[in-house]
């Protein structure tokens, strides 16, 4: 009896030495907190393997506290402020309307901003070369390539007249940027651009249903998270409705059965954005360090989907593509 007792009790000891130790492991750990504006968006996990890479592991080097807004962009200022309470050592947020959040929740906690549009033109940083502030990170620069997008366009389809702009207005800053490039592409290219709206996944059916009816000769969807969330949908979608559509961002959309995209690749700035934690948990301030902008761009065209809607691609785009998907 005594025996087992003296173990009991030495058992209690060594557990509470291990908790203590875990507690105090965690307390020493560098803790961030990362915002994001879908469950899952494309860029995450190139920029946890980036920060792999640079020796960061969850639970083992580095302590990690989560926010999502799973898709529902109104609740990112209210999850911005909870992770500003946590007082972490730095924040990452993902995208423009996440990393805006944060900047409106925190002028102290440094920030970095994995993949926004335009980081200037949305007030987050004040110069690309020396932000100022808390703020600092990558940028995809979408509004940049909206133009080229176009461009495609007139290249896949020379005799289109009528596009649709499909955009989110509940990412008002970072679609408006691209909404106001491609109205302006369009008069460039002599392309009439109709506007459609789609706010949430639910609205997805409906507004390819009117653009059926409306017939244009090409989409031009504005990259958006929640667009590329909703890849599968919208690749059946695109199909189903004989709708040649266009993209940004992520090739996920080409993969999932659209024409084609071009943009920035979202992996390769996410994965660089890593080494923004590791300078500022060095001592780093994020004013000093410079926005980093894209240095590949992908273009992805998906020749099955081309196949099927009668669309003849030109060798001259096949040859230059990234990718095609056949």
């Amino acid at each position: 009896m005594r025996r087992r007792g003296f173990l009991r009790t030495v058992g209690v000891m060594l557990l509470g030495a291990s908790w203590r130790a875990d507690a105090q492991r965690a307390a020493s750990m560098p803790r961030i907190g990362f915002l994001t504006p879908e469950g899952t968006t494309p860029g995450e996990p190139a920029f946890w393997q980036g920060m792999r890479d640079l020796g960061y592991v969850e639970g083992k080097t580095i302590a990690v506290d989560r926010r999502s807004a799973d898709g529902d962009l109104a609740r990112l200022p209210a999850l911005a402020v909870e992770l500003a309470k946590l007082r972490p050592d730095m924040i990452a947020a993902i995208a423009t309307a996440a990393s805006i959040a944060a900047q409106q929740a925190t002028a102290t906690i440094p920030i970095v901003m994995v993949g926004v549009s335009d980081p200037v033109s949305s007030g987050l940083v004040g110069n690309l070369a020396r932000p100022g502030g808390n703020v600092t990170g990558t940028s995809l620069q979408a509004n940049a390539v909206v133009g080229k997008q176009i461009e495609l366009i007139h290249q896949l389809l020379p005799n289109a007249t009528r596009i649709a702009a499909l955009w989110n207005p509940a990412n008002v800053i970072h679609q408006q940027l691209m909404l106001s490039e491609a109205l302006a592409a369009g008069a460039r290219q002599r392309l009439l651009v109709r506007i459609g709206e789609v706010r949430a996944a639910k609205e997805l059916d409906s507004a390819f249903t009117t653009l059926e009816s409306e017939r244009p000769d090409a989409v031009l969807m504005l990259a958006d998270s929640m667009f590329i969330s909703n890849a599968a949908r919208i690749g059946e979608l695109a199909l189903a409705h004989r709708l040649p559509v266009i993209s940004g961002g992520s090739g996920v959309l080409a993969q999932a059965g659209i024409l084609a995209t071009y943009g920035a690749d979202v992996a390769d700035v996410a994965r660089r954005s890593a080494a923004y934690v590791q300078k500022i948990l060095r001592g780093a301030k994020p004013g000093d360090l410079a926005v980093e902008l894209p240095t590949k761009f992908e273009l992805i065209i998906n020749a099955r989907t081309a196949k099927a809607l009668g669309i003849h691609v030109p060798a001259s785009v096949l040859t230059r593509a990234d990718e095609v998907i056949r």
